[in-house]
């Protein structure tokens, strides 16, 4: 498939994608008209990278796990180093205080909300209060 078409099903921009690709996260091979063309394999892969992306880690741990994803969304690793294991444990203590202040924020926001509405749902705040 061509960089438009994985670009639409994956929703990742095509920017991104020639990114990954520069980053040896996914790999394409060219056609003899020069267009870059992707195996149906990489819309997962491209999927798994945006979750972990997502997930906070950088590009440069993604890249050396990426070996290890045997099966479209699940993460395999049976020779794990242990700078890779202490890496991936302060990845995940980071995304956890990541987390932890999302809750906070979340929550205050949530008291703001019920604050100044009394109570009302979103869909039931007049106009002028929704504006405040």
């Amino acid at each position: 498939m061509r960089i438009g078409e994985l670009s639409e099903r994956t929703g990742t921009s095509r920017r991104l994608l020639r990114y990954y690709e520069e980053q040896g996260l996914i790999i394409s091979s060219r056609s003899p008209n020069g267009y870059r063309s992707y195996d149906e394999n990489l819309v997962d892969r491209v999927l798994q990278i945006r979750g972990l992306l997502d997930a906070g880690l950088p590009t440069r741990i993604i890249k050396q796990i990426l070996p290890c994803l045997n099966k479209p969304r699940a993460i395999h690793f049976p020779d794990a180093t242990p700078e890779m294991l202490s890496t991936l444990t302060l990845e995940r203590d980071r995304m956890t205080q990541r987390i932890e202040c999302l809750i906070r924020n979340r929550d205050a926001v949530s008291e703001y909300l019920d604050t100044v509405s009394g109570g009302a749902t979103p869909d039931r705040i007049p106009q002028a209060s929704a504006a405040r």
